[in-house]
C-alpha cells in the first residue's frame, strides 16, 4: 500500500543533526584527569565530531569496521560516540576494569581496527598491546609525546576538515557494540543497530522511564564503557539536556562537588557509588545543597530498601531502581510509582508501602514485553511464583556476535532468556529474586540470596553483604552470608540471625555468617559471587 508514511531513517545521524541545529548553546561539561572542569557547547561538540569523522575516514576506517574506545566519561569520548557511527563504523566501548587478558580476547574477537585511549590508561594498554594487532592507536588528553606509532587526538582533529557530506547510515546497520562482563565465562559481544539505539533513546527519555527533558542537567556516573552509560548520553543530545560528566573521578567528594557546581537534576550509577555518596553526606551534615537533584537512577544490582529510605528521609533525594542487561541496550524495567501507590503527603503505612515498592525493580518500560517461565511452563503473575524472566522488544538482541554458544538463550519468536529469577505481580511489577546460578535450593524450597542481602544491608552495622549457597549433606544447599562491617561497629552471627528472623521464614535464615574485609566485585561493580562460591565450596557447617 502506498502513500502511508515517509520511510524516515532511524539513525544516530538524526539525533546528531538535531543536537547540532536545535541546541547549539547547550553545554557539555566534564572533569579531566587533573580534576579541572572543561566545558564547551553542543555547537563546539558538533564541529569536533565532524572533524573526527573526517579523520577516521582519512585513516582508512570503512563501513562495518570496529573502532574501540578505552576511556572515561568526557567530551572526546562523546565525540567518538557519534563520529564512528556517522561514518558507518561500529563504536566498541572497552571496559577498562577488565584484565589485560580479557581485554585482549575482546579486542581480537571484535577485530578492532583502531582504538581511542585516554593517556591515563596507556599503562593498561601496554599490557594489552602484545596480545592484539590494532593498526591505529589514538591518544586522548595527551600531556606529553604519545608513544611511537600512536597519534595525538587533538593533532588528528586539527588536521581534518569537518565532514559535512556524510550520507545517512542504514538504520539496520550496527552502530555500537558492547561485551558482557563475563561473569559466567568469556565475555560475549552484543551489536546494537542505529534503529535499536534510537528507539531505546526514545524509550529511555519517556516519563515512565528516566523522564529526561531539555531543562535537565544529567550526570551519567555509570561509565560510558558500561552499556553506553545506559544510553543517557544519547538522550541528552537528542533532547538538549546539559551533560555534566565525572571523567575518571568517581569518588564521593568529586561527584558531590560536580552535582553542586553544575546543579545536576538527574544522575545514574550502580549501588556501590551511592553507598559511598551516602556515607560522605553523613560525614558532612548540612554542607552541600543537592536540592536540584530530582532523580537518582540505580541499576546493576538490587538496591537495599534501607539505602532508598536513607537518601529520601535524610536528604530529600529520590532513588528509582531500574533493571536491564547488556543484551537489552540495557534498560528493561523502571521502578516509577504506579497511581495506586500514594506519593506526596503520606501516612506512616502509606510511606512504608511506597518504600517497599521502590525496592522492587518496577514495571517494563514501553515497548518491552516480559514473562517468566518455571519448570512447568509460564508462571502466573501472582507476586509469589518464581520463574526465569524472558523479555523481548525492539532494542533487545537476537543473538551474540560471532558466538554460537549462548544461542539457546534466544527463542525463535524473539524472546531473550535473561537468567534472572523473578516474581511478577498482577500489575507487571517484577522483583528480582536472584540470578539462576545464585538461587539457593534447600530441601526442595527456593531461597532468594538477593532478598537476604538487601535485608542484611539494612542492619546498622553492615556495610555490604553477599549470600551464597553451600553444599549441605541433608538439605542439598544452605545459605552462607559473607558480611562486611562498617568501621567501628560490631555484630555477631546470632544478632544478625535475630535481625533477619523477623523478615523471613526460619528455613531462609543463613546457617553461617563469615565476617570479611571486602566483597569481590565484577568490572561493573556488582558482587562477584562466583569467587565467594569458590572460596566456600568446601565449607563445613558447625554441627
Amino acid at each position: 500500500m502506498n502513500g502511508l508514511m515517509m520511510d524516515y531513517p532511524l539513525t544516530l545521524a538524526t539525533i546528531f543533526r538535531r543536537a547540532e541545529t536545535l541546541y547549539r548553546t547547550r553545554e557539555i561539561v566534564w572533569r579531566a584527569a587533573d580534576s579541572s572542569l572543561h566545558r564547551y557547547t553542543f555547537a563546539d561538540f558538533a564541529v569536533r565530531t565532524r572533524r573526527f569523522a573526517r579523520a577516521l575516514l582519512d585513516l582508512g576506517i570503512k563501513p562495518g569496521d570496529r573502532v574501540a574506545t578505552l576511556g572515561w566519561n568526557h567530551g572526546a569520548h562523546l565525540e567518538a560516540y557519534f563520529a564512528i557511527p556517522l561514518i558507518r563504523g561500529v563504536l566498541h566501548t572497552l571496559n577498562l576494569r577488565l584484565s589485560p587478558d580479557e581485554l585482549g580476547y575482546i579486542v581480537n574477537h571484535a577485530e578492532d581496527r583502531a582504538v581511542i585511549i585516554d593517556e591515563s590508561l596507556l599503562p593498561l594498554w601496554e599490557k594489552v598491546r602484545p596480545l592484539v594487532n590494532v593498526p591505529t592507536v589514538i591518544v586522548v588528553g595527551a600531556t606529553k609525546p604519545v608513544p611511537p606509532g600512536a597519534l595525538d587526538y587533538e593533532a588528528v582533529l586539527a588536521g581534518a576538515a569537518p565532514a559535512m557530506d556524510l550520507p545517512d547510515p542504514d538504520e539496520q546497520e550496527a552502530a555500537a557494540m558492547c561485551y558482557t562482563t563475563g561473569t559466567t565465562g568469556r565475555s560475549k559481544g552484543v551489536l546494537y543497530s542505529h534503529r535499536s539505539i534510537l528507539l531505546h533513546t526514545l524509550g529511555l527519555s519517556l516519563g515512565a522511564c528516566m523522564d529526561i527533558t531539555e531543562r535537565d542537567v544529567v550526570t551519567p556516573v555509570v561509565p560510558m564503557f558500561h552499556v553506553n552509560a545506559w544510553g543517557m548520553p544519547f538522550s541528552c543530545l537528542m533532547l538538549g539536556a546539559k551533560l555534566a560528566m565525572p571523567g575518571p573521578h568517581l569518588d564521593p567528594a568529586s561527584l558531590v562537588d560536580l552535582f553542586v557546581r553544575e546543579r545536576v537534576t538527574i544522575t545514574g550509577g550502580v549501588p556501590t557509588i551511592w553507598l559511598g555518596v551516602l556515607q560522605y553526606l553523613d560525614a558532612n551534615p548540612g554542607k552541600f545543597d543537592l536540592s536540584s537533584i530530582r532523580a537518582m537512577y540505580v541499576g546493576g544490582s538490587a538496591v537495599p530498601q534501607s539505602l532508598i529510605e536513607a537518601f529520601e528521609k535524610r536528604y530529600g533525594l529520590r532513588i528509582y531502581q531500574a533493571w536491564g542487561m547488556t543484551e537489552m541496550s540495557p534498560v528493561g524495567t523502571m521502578g516509577k510509582l504506579p497511581p495506586y501507590i500514594k506519593d506526596g503527603s503520606r501516612s506512616p503505612s502509606e510511606e512504608a508501602e511506597m518504600f517497599r515498592y521502590r525496592a522492587k525493580q518496577g514495571r517494563p518500560v514501553p515497548l518491552v514485553e516480559i514473562r517468566a517461565r518455571g519448570d512447568d511452563g509460564l508462571v502466573p503473575w501472582d507476586g509469589q511464583t518464581m520463574g526465569e524472566l524472558e523479555v523481548r522488544g525492539p532494542w533487545i538482541a537476537s543473538s551474540y556476535y560471532n558466538r554460537p554458544d549462548g544461542a539457546d538463550r534466544f527463542t525463535a519468536d524473539g524472546w531473550f532468556k535473561t537468567g534472572d529469577i523473578v516474581t511478577i505481580e498482577a500489575d507487571a511489577t517484577i522483583t528480582i529474586q536472584d540470578r539462576s546460578k545464585d538461587l539457593i535450593k534447600s530441601g526442595g524450597e527456593w531461597i532468594s540470596s538477593v532478598a537476604l542481602e538487601c535485608a542484611l544491608m539494612g542492619h546498622p552495622a553492615i556495610a555490604e553483604a553477599a549470600v551464597v549457597p553451600v553444599m549441605h549433606p541433608k538439605w542439598a544447599e544452605r545459605p552462607l552470608a559473607a558480611v562486611v562491617l562498617k568501621p567501628g561497629t560490631k555484630a555477631t552471627a546470632s544478632e544478625l540471625r535475630d535481625f533477619l528472623a523477623t523478615q523471613f521464614p526460619k528455613f531462609w535464615l543463613p546457617d553461617a555468617f563469615e565476617f570479611i574485609d571486602a566483597i569481590p566485585r565484577t568490572s561493573a561493580g556488582k558482587f562477584k559471587k562466583s569467587e565467594l562460591r569458590e572460596r566456600y565450596k568446601d565449607y563445613q557447617f558447625a554441627q
